[in-house]
């Protein structure tokens, strides 16, 4: 776990990074916020309920990626007719996930830390698992967030994607973010970080 140093190096962090990013990114922000808008009818961001640090609910923030007028699982796999046109691009760009860095601002979630997740994979689901995963505050990206970039391909290949997501992946994450935890470090977080930006790069480069 990290020591009283590092959650404080990581806190600074969040919050200088996550106010510099909206402010630098917020060309960014706008000119994506026009394309959600005149791509598809609904609002701009897309809210979802997550659990996070001590099981507090908190909507997280994203650009919408979906029509509103469809209904399904919680989980996307790669080809889910409700993807818009726009939202294809958004998503494998990631530029989807910019709008959580008001959630890393605000202290719901951080940079670096267990992916959240929504409530209906959570409750009932490795339960004393969680108890460990939600004393720490949830972040952006972590090692799991970058063993499954590719989760959205692995779910399109499954004849009951929710089924595989539950019995195969989740276990795996879990497993993963308990051992990033017992690990955690200042140094590893930025690590992290580095690491995520690469996979980003390259797999808009393949």
């Amino acid at each position: 776990m990290y020591s009283l140093g590092d959650r404080i190096a990581k806190r600074f962090l969040d919050v200088a990074a996550s106010a510099c990013g909206l402010v630098v990114l917020s060309p960014v922000l706008a000119a994506t916020g026009v394309l959600v808008k005149i791509s598809s009818p609904g609002p701009v961001l897309f809210r979802q309920q997550r659990v996070g640090r001590r099981k507090q609910l908190f909507s997280l923030f994203k650009f919408r990626t979906m029509r509103t007028d469809t209904m399904g699982l919680s989980i996307t796999a790669d080809g889910d007719r409700r993807i818009t046109p726009i939202g294809r691009i958004l998503r494998k760009t990631k530029l989807d996930e910019l709008p959580g860095l008001l959630n890393v601002l605000l202290g719901h979630m951080s940079l670096v830390g267990p992916r959240p997740e929504v409530p209906d994979y959570v409750d009932g689901h490795y339960a004393e698992a969680w108890d460990r995963v939600f004393e720490v505050r949830p972040g952006i990206t972590d090692p799991a967030t970058i063993e499954f970039r590719n989760e959205e391909d692995l779910l399109a290949t499954a004849d009951d994607p929710e089924r595989m997501y539950v019995e195969e992946i989740l276990p795996h994450k879990v497993s993963m973010q308990l051992r990033y935890i017992d690990e955690a470090s200042f140094a590893r977080d930025i690590r992290v970080l580095f690491e995520t930006l690469f996979v980003i790069v390259y797999k808009l480069r393949t």
